[in-house]
């Protein structure tokens, strides 16, 4: 007879499996996606693309999540990145006053042109947990978007909305973060 502990074992044992297959399957992309945030912090930061990927398994492996399809593991894998740097900046920010990590608008941004106006990752974090309690769907598009690397298309299937919504959100979202980062952003 199985016990209430190997029953639990069970399943965090399959999810574990799950996470290191798909982990190792999207490896390229998932450092693809560390070295796009890392590109964006002081030189001489002390995590590099493949100790972040690391770290970011190490994180997933713990969790118990049934995996949709590859948009859904991607967007959380970037979400536990997002999570690990801002973790570093407290700390290196704790350790000395101005030690933030940077990023820049043309980083939220689009296309259509350059903003190269620098910002503290640390208020990026804390903004974007302002406009969640404004508007979930709205901060969950950038996550997606700046933090999963997902383009339109998938950032719409992943949160069942369609691409014109999601380009709406972004729209908003880069014009609210550019507001309350400091910047004025021009309409493009």
């Amino acid at each position: 007879m199985a016990t209430a502990d190997s029953s639990d074992s069970a399943p965090a044992s399959a999810d574990a499996a799950e996470t290191a297959r798909l982990t190792e399957l999207l490896y390229d992309e998932l450092r693809r996606i560390a070295a796009g945030y890392l590109r964006a912090e002081a030189p001489g930061h002390t995590l590099q693309p493949t100790a972040l990927v690391h770290e970011a398994f190490l994180r997933l492996s713990t969790r118990h999540v049934q995996w949709q399809n590859r948009t859904h593991f991607l967007a959380i894998a970037a979400n536990t990145m997002r999570r690990i740097l801002v973790d570093h900046a407290r700390r290196r920010s704790a350790a000395k006053r101005d030690g933030g990590v940077l990023v820049t608008m043309d980083d939220i941004g689009d296309d259509t042109g350059r903003d190269d106006r620098a910002m503290d990752l640390l208020a990026l974090d804390d903004a974007l947990v302002r406009l969640a309690n404004l508007d979930p769907r709205t901060a969950r598009v950038v996550e997606l978007r700046f933090f999963g690397g997902l383009g339109v298309e998938e950032t719409a299937s992943t949160l069942g909305i369609s691409p014109a919504s999601v380009k709406r959100d972004w729209s908003f979202a880069r014009a609210w973060l550019g507001r309350e980062l400091g910047g004025e952003r021009e309409s493009s």
